[in-house]
């Protein structure tokens, strides 16, 4: 549900909509929350001060819409949406995890349609957006010491829920998961002879990535030449100089596993050393308005571009080497294939992959949908590593390298 738009004012939005007041704090819009200084701001519309601040409104009146959704629920996340008990029988199918901000409201919308259309299925789920943080999800898998109190469906990004042996991961060797999508081969930018993203062993199914880019400001490059490549951000000119989202932590560990893997440990040091400061990538697209430690480079989702504005000193650069990856998984239970699969071919289908895709910029793996990438390359730990690594422990052994190097430098 859409609640604000571009043409109401400060102080509309403020009065209506106080849960947006940190967020706008945090984009510059300082002290709004004192009465004398949104008195004097507070008549001019939304429009014209993302105009002077050169950042796109439609993404940013998306964001604080987004903001609203979340904090007052209103998409009913009940049973097959009605006022159900709460209490589930056998035949309730459970669903948990986290959707990208960005899309979780039109996925929300969509899974609510579905349901509309679909009155026998027998639904419980709680999707939370990204921002939310993974420990609650954790939290309930460490409960779950029994395949039987797991929730049947999980949705997230990155590794290490689906991969660390306390959590996902010794369900996973019991042999509890199974792809039952139907999708025999992944979309044709994830399936050729430069990346492969399809489970060979069939337990894991993928609904699209998470692509992180680099985006430059050229006002600060200097005499440096625009980094093309991974390896050129690792170069010693760009230490102190890059912007990484250590907060967005999904797409923060792919980063790190992705450059461990593909060139190695002192490539984690070097990228710690370059690093200048920590911002979330929705404060990333307004860093060239930084009076002070001002990235060269910001490392963020490619979603995020579509903020930058044409007259901007920020230019976009999808690594020649390949946009480091964060896969959004999905787990579904294989002894309840039949009543899961339905559910399953349409998360993995065009409506949610056209979904995430056009509106996200999140590629999805849906053959059919063209993801407008253009022979782009992804980079990509490849399933042979994650099955040969105890991938936790390599994320940990990466944190490790990469904050001590910045301790040090």
């Amino acid at each position: 549900m859409k609640y604000i738009n571009e043409n109401m004012t400060i102080l509309e939005i403020c009065e209506k909509y106080p849960e947006t007041i940190e967020f706008l704090k945090s984009k510059g819009f300082k002290n709004i929350d004192d009465k004398n200084t949104i008195n004097i701001i507070g008549k001019i519309t939304l429009k014209n001060v993302l105009s002077m601040k050169k950042i796109n409104s439609d993404i940013f009146v998306e964001i604080l819409n987004e903001i609203v959704n979340q904090n007052r629920n209103s998409i009913d996340i009940t049973i097959n949406n009605s006022e159900k008990s709460k209490e589930k029988n056998e035949n309730t199918i459970t669903m948990m995890g986290l959707l990208p901000c960005p899309v979780r409201i039109p996925l929300l919308e969509a899974m609510k349609e579905f349901l509309e259309n679909n009155s026998e299925i027998d639904l419980s789920y709680d999707l939370k957006a990204a921002s939310y943080g993974l420990d609650w999800l954790k939290d309930d898998v460490i409960k779950a010491n029994h395949p039987e109190k797991l929730a049947d469906i999980f949705i997230s990004a990155g590794f290490d829920l689906f991969f660390e042996d306390e959590l996902m991961g010794k369900f996973k060797k019991e042999n509890i998961f199974k792809d039952i999508t139907g999708i025999k081969e992944y979309n044709k930018d994830f399936n050729n002879e430069k990346i492969s993203l399809k489970d060979p062993d069939g337990d894991y199914s993928m609904l699209g990535v998470v692509p992180a880019i680099f985006l430059v400001n050229t006002a600060e490059l200097g005499e440096r030449e625009i980094p093309r490549t991974w390896e050129d951000l690792l170069k010693p000119e760009f230490e102190k100089s890059v912007s990484l989202p250590i907060s967005d932590f999904d797409l923060f560990n792919s980063i790190l596993i992705n450059i461990y893997k593909t060139y190695g440990k002192e490539a984690v040091k070097k990228l710690g050393k370059s690093l200048l400061q920590n911002l979330h990538p929705s404060q990333m697209i307004k860093s060239d308005k930084f009076k002070e430690n001002i990235p060269t480079v910001t490392i963020m989702p490619y979603f995020f571009t579509k903020m930058i504005k044409e007259d901007s000193s920020m230019i976009a650069v999808w690594p020649e080497d390949g946009a480091a990856v964060s896969p959004i998984f999905m787990l579904t239970k294989k002894d309840k294939e039949d009543k899961l699969k339905k559910i399953a071919e349409f998360l993995s289908g065009e409506k949610v992959g056209k979904i995430l895709s056009h509106q996200g910029l999140f590629p999805s793996i849906n053959p059919n949908i063209d993801n407008n990438i253009n022979g782009k390359k992804f980079l990509w730990t490849g399933w042979d590593y994650i099955h040969e690594n105890n991938i936790g422990e390599i994320l940990r052994e990466c944190k490790e390298l990469f904050f001590d190097n910045i301790k040090n430098k």
